[in-house]
């Protein structure tokens, strides 16, 4: 640590431990009386002494002691264990012993100990059952090992299991904590993110043993592989499993950084088992790694495409880029409908020529009535404000001069004798105006917040009015066309007063059009999209000889942002739909119907041919069937189809030191992507940025010192209770030296050597004679190997949490044994979820076959994880953890006894002690607990069980109703025949069973 470093002296690199300092040095190899060093650890003087007399570490005579033999030898330097290379192995030695054996037998012997004796063959069967598949094995699977009195017995069982599609299920938890995996996105308010097909990847992988190194590649930079698969995308979902926001108030840069420094935390000390994270803010106080590392390898993942917030994502699930994976039953569910439709559409086909005619009639009546439109040319125009204006030749008005923030406008047209049922207004484009029109505003908007129609000439006073109040299409109701006041002078028809839609909405502008007319007022189309729009006046206004209207338009927008700039008006006779032909068509429809047939390419006829199709009266009946199977058809994509986030890359971005990782400073240095100093770099092609797979290649190089050992040091916890290095996430200074460092460098190797075969190396740890060991603890080694590193025997411990309940669900045959898929809901305490907001959420419970998914499976609520999986241990996986704790609490004890999956569980394996031809209460005893426990119970467990037994039923016998409420709990159903007291009976003896410290312990 540079800042608490004195006398600039640093005694981790040789070079200044042995350089010269002014006549002295702080090392003199093989001369501890010359030595500094040596000499002020040896020191009587409370001022010269080091360590200081107050420091917190002290150095016992047995240091002192150490280090003066280590100069007095020659002071040989060596790197720390984890940076060098794994050692060549070590011929074996002769003998049926495996190379493991040898190592721990070696060093057992050097202690003068010896291992323990073969576990039961039994005991040993359970271990195996738990540590490779993660459940325990039937009564039937061991009478048929027991039975095996082969030589390969033991190998046979182990291959059996490794190919399991179970195995992979098993390992997956193991992974999946590291890499953090999760079903919501952890911050604020921790909404779902839809990720389980990568889950579902990791469980394939293992099943499959996919090697390590392609593992690896496929979910650091999936994306990256030449023509990725879909397999391969979903599985670079790994980078897209941190936790993200969508919490209003978030600073996007800020979180994006926050999310690249997630990505080096996690691939740091998943594959490398280092702590790199711990320079982020400066360099590493204890390691040779440096802030610029840390930023450099971020670097590497600068690439990805992610938003630092994700707005809307709290109501969207849009969290990014994603696929659609569907399962394996969707092709086969689709075929018949999608057979039937394409029958269906051909038949409509067909039809082609004898809807010829029944076409070109439509498309005539729609032109027809299109074009029953009559212009209608001013006979005079006035503004309220005097905005000029000039009539054009088509009998449009183009409004001129100054923009002004309200207006009112009349118009007086002549009406020939006639009916008129509908008035419509046309805003039409001009080169003059801004963007081209239709409106004289900068962004080119037109606005009409107000329309009315009086009879007579405003010129001369406007007596006769009628009343004009019906919008269409009805929903537009923001601006209305109204009844003024016969005797309302201009001044007045302009007022406030007759004018309540002063204030301006969205859903009353008139948006731009360059590309032709535009209809109506009370509309915001989308940009060159044109729409029409129509009012049909209340009731149709007969004139019998022409006669003088007045329309009377009101603007109003505070600053001049939307203004009247070129419109025309017509009225015409039709009415309803008639009187706006092309409202339901399609944009492209209605500029090609305009054509005929004749003028039009074959593509345009084929375009129309097929519109027409889609609303031809007589294909409705086969439209409305097809209409029927294909809502059935999206019905069933849906419910077998997940979504699954996936890396996508981009132009990388800027990646700079933060100095103490503050975010909003950007003084710091400017980084390209690289691996930590220490490990040398890549090499890379002139001009190329090293990327995503360059990191991968990398990490699986067979130089690499770290990734092949940190992951059988992981392995080998799984299988023997504590790495051979304890520390599984930093093989750092701060970690441990391993126990056997031999025996990890030649696991390490021949990992690589066998092409990174996770099975092999699986198998060769489990078939060993040091795993095959008794569990049971011994005298001897209670003061001299307390925590069993020396290995003298195996290790004892409880169970994972998704494997407790695991335990219960398979011996009570409740368990759902489906590899992969959705997440499931258990059970779980009531409002549990009342905190969670945007949005709030209520948590439901599967109510089917998915209550009994596999603890893996379960969903993974990071802020509020599930209470059972919380009491025994499992993380949270807001962050990567390659180890869980494992607690012994009065927490624990009460799931297992309330809970009600276990109380279910118990239940279950109360009915099926309870199926099958009449036996004694003992025999009853004994099938019970062979199923739960493997093993007949002891002649004093036996009787203390029966004696429950005789209790609980006298008991439920007079208390029935308990037995009801006790017999009742879950969701799967009680058989009728059973009587309920027995059945409660027996189902207390489960309760008891299975809160044994045995049956939650791996021996």
């Amino acid at each position: 640590d540079e800042s608490q470093r004195q006398a600039d002296l640093r005694l981790d690199t040789q070079a200044e431990a042995l350089s010269d300092r002014g006549g002295y040095s702080a090392i003199v190899p093989g001369k501890p009386e010359l030595s500094a060093l040596i000499e002020r650890v040896l020191s009587d003087d409370p001022d010269e002494v080091m360590p200081p007399l107050d420091h917190r570490k002290k150095l016992s005579p047995e240091d002192k002691a150490l280090l003066k033999r280590w100069v007095e030898e020659g002071a040989v330097w060596q790197t720390h264990w984890a940076w060098i290379p794994a050692a060549p192995p070590s011929a074996s030695v002769a003998g049926s012993d495996s190379y493991i054996d040898q190592e721990v037998h070696a060093r057992l012997q050097a202690q003068n100990l010896s291992p323990s004796k073969p576990a039961d063959k039994i005991v040993l069967l359970r271990r195996l059952y738990f540590d490779l598949v993660g459940l325990p094995p039937t009564p039937e699977q061991v009478d048929a090992y027991l039975a095996d009195s082969s030589p390969d017995a033991y190998e046979k069982q182990v291959n059996q299991l490794l190919g399991s599609p179970h195995f992979g299920e098993r390992l997956a938890i193991f992974w999946l904590d590291q890499v953090r995996y999760a079903d919501t996105v952890g911050y604020h308010g921790d909404q779902d993110m839809s990720v389980s097909p990568y889950r579902d990847y990791v469980i394939e992988s293992f099943n499959s043993n996919r090697p390590f190194d392609q593992f690896t590649r496929e979910q650091i930079a999936g994306d990256l592989l030449p023509a990725a698969t879909k397999e391969q995308q979903i599985a670079s979902g790994y980078n897209r499993l941190g936790m993200m926001s969508a919490e209003g108030g978030v600073q996007p840069k800020e979180y994006l950084t926050k999310y690249a420094a997630d990505r080096v935390r996690t691939t740091a000390s998943v594959w490398l088992g280092v702590t790199l994270g711990c320079a982020e803010c400066h360099d590493h106080k204890f390691d040779p790694f440096t802030a610029k590392d840390f930023y450099s390898f971020a670097a590497f993942f600068a690439d990805i495409k992610e938003r630092g917030l994700y707005s809307g994502a709290n109501t969207t699930g849009n969290w990014g880029p994603r696929v659609d994976v569907p399962d394996e039953e969707l092709a086969e569910l689709l075929a018949p409908l999608d057979r039937e439709i394409g029958q269906l559409k051909t038949a409509m086909m067909s039809q082609a020529e004898t809807l010829t005619g029944e076409q070109e009639n439509w498309e005539a009546g729609i032109r027809d009535r299109a074009f029953a439109w009559n212009h209608r040319r001013p006979l005079d125009i006035q503004s309220y404000h005097g905005t000029e204006h000039k009539v054009l030749d088509d009998d449009s008005v183009l409004m001129t001069g100054p923009v002004t923030d309200e207006d009112c406008y009349l118009v007086t047209l002549e009406l020939p004798a006639g009916t008129h049922r509908a008035l419509r207004l046309e805003v039409l484009p001009d080169p003059s105006l801004p963007q081209q029109g239709p409106g004289r505003a900068g962004n080119g908007n037109f606005v009409v917040t107000q329309l009315r129609v009086v009879h007579g000439d405003h010129r001369q006073g406007m007596e006769t009015l009628k009343k004009v109040v019906e919008l269409w299409p009805a929903e537009m109701t923001k601006a209305d066309i109204e009844l003024v006041n016969a005797s309302a002078t201009f001044e007045q028809a302009a007022s406030a007063e007759h004018n309540p839609y002063k204030k301006w909405s969205a859903g009353s502008a008139i948006d731009r059009d360059k590309h032709g007319p535009t209809y109506g007022w009370a509309v915001m189309p989308q940009f060159g999209k044109a729409n029409e729009w129509v009012a049909q006046f209340a009731e149709p206004l007969e004139v019998t000889q022409p006669e003088t209207v007045t329309v009377v338009m009101h603007q109003y927008h505070g600053s001049g942002n939307h203004v009247v700039g070129r419109f025309r008006i017509g009225t015409t006779s039709a009415t309803g739909a008639a009187a706006d032909p092309f409202k339901s068509l399609p944009v492209e429809i209605k500029e090609l119907i305009q054509v005929s047939a004749s003028e039009r390419s074959e593509p345009q006829n084929k375009a129309v041919r097929e519109y027409y199709f889609s609303i031809a009266p007589t294909l409705e009946p086969a439209r409305k069937k097809i209409g029927e199977l294909e809502k059935q058809r999206g019905e069933v994509v849906q419910a077998h189809t997940r979504t699954s986030l996936v890396t996508v890359a981009v132009a990388p971005r800027e990646m700079r030191v933060l100095p103490r990782g503050n975010w909003m400073d950007q003084s710091g240095e400017v980084v390209q992507p690289a691996i930590p100093e220490l490990f040398g770099v890549i090499e890379k092609v002139e001009g190329k940025r090293l990327n995503r797979l360059d990191l991968a290649n990398w990490i699986v190089a067979p130089d690499n010192p770290l990734t092949a050992r940190v992951f059988v040091n992981r392995l080998w916890k799984l299988y023997f209770g504590t790495g051979l290095s304890k520390v599984l996430d930093d093989l750092g200074a701060q970690g441990e030296p391993p126990s056997h460092p031999k025996l990890l460098d030649r696991l390490a190797q021949d990992f690589i050597d066998s092409g990174w075969d996770i099975k092999a190396i699986v198998k060769e740890l489990v078939t060993s004679k040091t795993y095959r060991q008794s569990s049971a603890e011994r005298e001897d080694l209670m003061e001299i190997d307390p925590y069993n590193r020396l290995l003298a025997r195996q290790s004892r411990y409880r169970i994972e949490a998704e494997l407790i309940r695991d335990n219960a669900l398979a011996v009570s045959d409740l368990l759902n044994r489906e590899i992969g898929g959705r997440s499931a809901k258990p059970y779980q305490p009531a409002g549990l979820y009342r905190h969670l907001n945007f949005p709030a959420r209520k948590y439901v419970a599967n109510s089917g076959e998915n209550q009994f998914r596999r603890g893996l499976y379960t969903h993974w609520q990071r802020q509020f994880l599930h209470p059972a999986m919380k009491a025994f241990d499992a993380p949270s996986r807001e962050e990567c953890a390659c180890d869980r704790p494992r607690s012994n609490t009065p927490v624990g004890a009460l799931v297992l006894l309330n809970d009600p999956s276990f109380v279910e569980s118990a239940r279950k394996l109360a009915e099926l002690t309870l199926q099958g031809p009449e036996v004694t209460v003992a025999d009853r005893v004994d099938q019970l607990f062979r199923r739960a426990l493997s093993r007949h119970p002891r002649p004093q467990e036996r009787d203390v069980l029966i004696q429950l037994y005789q209790s609980h039923l006298a008991h439920y016998q007079a208390a029935p109703k308990q037995a009801e409420l006790l017999i009742e709990t879950g969701v799967s159903e009680v058989p009728v025949e059973l009587s309920k007291a027995e059945l409660a009976a027996w189902t207390s003896v489960a309760r008891t069973v299975m809160n044994l410290h045995e049956f939650v312990t791996r021996n």
